[in-house]
């Protein structure tokens, strides 16, 4: 049985305090690695399938609207649907 070895070049990069905190505490367990979390949460911010059509038509609509002006005013919705 072979087994491979990755090899990672290692940098240092600085961030809050706070930053370091807030990754701290989105580790699964405490043996994890600042860069497992990095992965993780940039994994799931990329979405590697993008938009449909159907969607950008969408929103093109929509900008639209908002540039003719098409809008209704927060407080006419909140009227409407008895939201205070």
């Amino acid at each position: 049985m072979q087994s491979s070895v990755i090899m990672q070049a290692a940098s240092t990069i600085s961030i809050r305090a706070d930053l370091k905190e807030q990754l701290a505490a989105l580790k699964r367990h405490p043996g994890e690695s600042y860069n497992d979390v990095i992965v993780r949460l940039v994994t799931l911010a990329v979405d590697e399938e993008g938009l449909s059509e159907e969607t950008l038509a969408g929103l093109e609509e929509s900008l639209d609207d908002v540039r003719k002006g098409n809008l209704i005013p927060e407080k006419e919705i909140m009227k409407k649907y008895g939201i205070r």
